[in-house]
């Protein structure tokens, strides 16, 4: 009886309609993947969550996010949450409906993409979020390279915390690097750096151009750079930017995602642009 209780939840699993190339990216032997990306865009949350629902088809995901770490209880009673609405509720109070998280990590579709993972769950899939941006101060003196070493420390817990588990992550592109960046000598190895080379693979997302809502320079829907073929689709698995990635997840132009709860005065004029490097 419980046999058919489970084949019937997982036979109602969402389908999953991810990017091309996902077969072969699941498909490498490296237990963490790391996908960084510009904030605050329609596009990567839902195609990150997408990548998840075909992962999870496989075996026990962990969902990292660059979400801070003493969100974890939040996070977790999301999960737990039987429908949207009890969902949204278990963010109460937390830094993701606070509207001074302005970066885009707290967007409408950063939302869709947590409700999306809560439905694989209701679904009776094996999957699990993992908050790992530091909560705690850096302390005065030491500079961001200590801030990477503590956020690549605390994404590699999720390792520790299920073995058995993919660790799929989604981070700012910076952080996904595997290089450091000589303009940013501050900024030392980036998070991914620091994590077990062979054991992790990491994607940036490509600028094809469109908009992100970021707070660049106003905040609200801002110009995105294009510098990758604007055809491009789907996930390329070569290496990028002088060996910083692993591979590209092209998605295209994007469409900026505006806060789930936007403070008063981040509502953009109708003329506002900006630009994203």
């Amino acid at each position: 009886m419980i046999g058919m209780v489970m084949a019937a939840a997982l036979s109602a699993a969402p389908a999953c309609v991810p990017p091309p190339g996902t077969e072969a990216l699941l498909a490498t032997p490296q237990r963490v993947i790391v996908i960084g990306e510009m904030h605050g865009t329609a596009e990567t949350p839902a195609a990150f969550a997408e990548i998840v629902c075909a992962a999870a088809e496989r075996g026990p995901v962990t969902v990292a996010l660059e979400l801070p770490q003493g969100m974890q209880p939040s996070l977790d009673a999301f999960l737990a949450a039987p429908d949207a609405a009890a969902a949204l509720a278990a963010l109460e109070g937390s830094p993701f409906l606070d509207p001074a998280m302005n970066d885009g990590r707290s967007s409408e579709a950063m939302l869709a993409m947590l409700n999306s993972v809560r439905e694989l769950k209701l679904a009776g899939r094996d999957v699990a979020f993992h908050a790992f941006q530091p909560s705690q101060s850096r302390p005065r003196g030491l500079d961001q390279s200590w801030y990477e070493l503590d956020m690549g420390h605390i994404l590699a817990m999720a390792v520790f915390a299920r073995a058995d588990a993919r660790v799929l992550a989604l981070v700012g592109n910076l952080h996904a690097r595997k290089t450091a960046i000589d303009r940013f000598p501050d900024l030392g190895l980036p998070a991914a750096a620091h994590l077990p080379a062979a054991d992790t693979l990491t994607l940036n997302v490509a600028q094809q151009g469109g908009e992100a809502w970021n707070c660049q320079r106003e905040c609200g829907p801002n110009a995105s750079i294009s510098t990758y073929d604007g055809e491009a689709r789907g996930v390329v698995l070569e290496p990028a930017g002088d060996g910083a990635y692993d591979g590209v997840l092209a998605l295209g132009p994007t469409t900026a995602s505006p806060p789930v709860r936007p403070a008063a005065d981040d509502q953009p004029s109708p003329t506002s642009s900006g630009s994203s490097s």
